[in-house]
């Protein structure tokens, strides 16, 4: 019964999303996966790579960078990793804007006061 308590709330916990992120095993060279779903202390990940149950591995996660972990389980072309240490998953999904990637006439010169809307 406590096994079930702790698995329905490590899924309450859980972000479900679908985006890439690089994997790094010692000694291989880095591989893409898909990030299934994400939370503070691992993930689920799914792609066409072997790693061993146990395994330490590296995952370079958007707007985190590198994460460590170890593998805790593995299935059919997914596995679930679990972090040496805790991340914020919203951290994740928050896309990044860059002043460059702006077109012009929405970039701010830093002299304006206020919001970047005009009043009429």
């Amino acid at each position: 019964m406590d096994e079930e308590v702790a698995a329905l709330s490590r899924a309450a916990d859980r972000d479900s999303l679908f985006m890439q992120a690089e994997l790094a095993q010692p000694g291989s060279a880095s591989v893409t996966v898909r990030v299934r779903n994400l939370s503070p202390g691992g993930m689920l990940a799914e792609g066409k790579v072997t790693v061993a149950q146990g395994a330490a591995i590296e995952v370079n996660l958007r707007n985190i960078g590198p994460v460590a972990g170890r593998v805790i389980w593995v299935g059919e072309g997914k596995f679930g990793i679990a972090f040496d240490r805790a991340i914020d998953p919203q951290a994740v999904r928050r896309q990044v804007v860059l002043q460059s990637d702006l077109p012009p006439h929405l970039r701010r010169t830093g002299l304006e006061r206020g919001p970047l809307y005009r009043r009429r």
